[in-house]
């Protein structure tokens, strides 16, 4: 909205932080208010801003923001398209009662694994995804364990990136990474964890699509659980 209506530093100093504060209002109820226009106002006065070309800058301007409406509109009709074909396969519905995982998700997850009821357990997807874990050894030599990373590089991607707003946000996997990296035996680095948890997730959705049951926080942490249970109890 700024970059449509007062784009450069000059037209922002002329409508002074109150017009400014005035023309956001328009669009936007909450969330902007006289201090964050202060603050735009202030850095345009300190702004060397552009003092030649300004028409051919608008004009550019002008076209990337029309370039980024028709990248929203396809965006919008690519996921409304996604949404309707998970709709049609049995067990999305309760993937996605997983707080924190979304179509993105979901719709990535089965375009590189497939029919999910074609495997028999959790761990054959984790191998596919090259996260199964293997020992590094040559002859008398005894390396690291490691993961394997011979299965498909875009699913691995895809799950780790989920992850990390899920141990920031979910309850349930927050817990789990704060148990695995503080443990008192065998305690994982933060990566370490990560890569655990994305085995975790696999299995989690490997339960609910082929169960089709509802995301269980209870199942989700299992032993976990139990231990809060006993310390809450002490």
């Amino acid at each position: 909205m700024t970059m449509r209506q007062f784009p450069t530093p000059e037209e922002i100093v002329s409508k002074g932080a109150r017009g400014i504060l005035t023309c956001w209002k328009k669009e936007v109820k909450c969330g902007v208010g006289i201090k964050r226009a202060e603050q735009l106002y202030a850095a345009a006065m300190s702004s060397i801003g552009l003092t030649e070309g300004l028409t051919a800058a608008r004009v550019q301007l002008e076209l990337l923001l029309e370039e980024f409406d028709l990248y929203m509109k396809q965006e919008e009709k690519i996921m409304n398209d996604v949404m309707q074909i998970l709709e049609k396969i049995p067990g999305t519905a309760e993937m996605l009662t997983i707080p924190g995982v979304g179509i993105v998700t979901i719709a990535g997850f089965l375009a590189e694994i497939g029919d999910i009821n074609r495997y028999d357990h959790g761990q054959q997807i984790i191998r596919l995804a090259g996260l199964n874990l293997v020992e590094n050894s040559s002859g008398d030599r005894k390396g690291k364990t490691g993961i394997s990373k011979r299965g498909r590089s875009r699913l691995r991607a895809l799950l780790f990136r989920c992850i990390l707003p899920l141990v920031a946000k979910n309850e349930e996997f927050k817990a789990l990474h704060k148990q695995y990296t503080t443990r008192s035996q065998n305690p994982l680095k933060k990566k370490q964890s990560l890569i655990a948890l994305c085995g975790k997730l696999i299995r989690v959705l490997y339960t609910l699509g082929t169960k089709q049951k509802k995301y269980n926080a209870n199942d989700v942490l299992g032993p976990v659980r139990q231990a809060q249970l006993q310390q809450a109890a002490a």
